[in-house]
């Protein structure tokens, strides 16, 4: 089976020339914002540099999961410059609450649309001459869906702070619905990320099941 390793590049290589480029590339532009504008410094700054778009890919998905996790990291812009219109100091720690939890939900999607990327819906036949490479890409993976697992277990512990009130921040009620979804159970990507990690344990198992004889490709047809 390792015959066939040498004319594929290492995935493992590829991510990681791939991770060097996008963070080279944000740590250069991030220096010459204080030159053209401002320095970015608060969570909603960071927050409104993650983009939606139909179509990501792994370096979209980086970048996303990059601004993300800054924007858990910043302290928040003054109530003034808030995404919502905060008039009470409870209005204010209810939005605090409420960003935290949705940005962790974004980070949950963001690692798990990076480690679709790697994923294997099927282990087919005729990938058995690239068993290990697939191998390799099924455990990267899991390795992703185990961080988004991390940020789920965040934004439920912030919305644990968000009980139902009468309190209501319009400008962000997509959030709110976020979380009465998961106070009410409607919403849960712990089962989402347990059936991934299932199937790629199971994939995983098929792929090491395989041999030479999996499959043999056949010799020229003589004429």
């Amino acid at each position: 089976m390792k015959k066939y390793g040498k004319f594929f590049p290492s995935a493992d290589k590829i991510m990681m020339i791939k991770l060097k480029i996008v963070f080279l590339l944000i740590f250069l532009v991030l220096p010459l914002t204080s030159v053209f504008a401002h320095r970015i410094l608060y969570a909603e700054e960071f927050y409104r540099l993650y983009h939606r778009q139909l179509h990501h890919y792994k370096e979209d998905h980086l970048e996303n999961i990059f601004w993300l996790e800054q924007a858990l990291r910043a302290d928040f812009a003054n109530p003034l410059n808030a995404l919502a219109v905060i008039r009470t100091p409870q209005e204010w720690e209810r939005y605090r609450n409420l960003f935290r939890m949705h940005v962790s939900l974004k980070l949950v999607e963001s690692y798990l649309g990076l480690g679709s990327r790697f994923d294997r819906m099927q282990a087919n036949f005729f990938n058995a001459p690239f068993r290990d490479i697939n191998i390799r890409s099924l455990e990267r993976a899991r390795e992703i869906y185990e961080f988004a697992r991390i940020y789920w277990e965040e934004a439920l512990r912030w919305s644990a702070k968000v009980p139902r009130s009468w309190i209501v921040l319009e400008e962000v009620q997509h959030w709110e619905d976020q979380a009465h979804r998961i106070r009410e159970g409607l919403l849960n990507y712990n089962t989402v990320i347990n059936r991934h990690i299932a199937r790629i344990d199971r994939l995983i198992e098929e792929f090491r099941n395989m041999d030479d004889h999996t499959f043999c490709i056949p010799p020229p047809l003589r004429e």
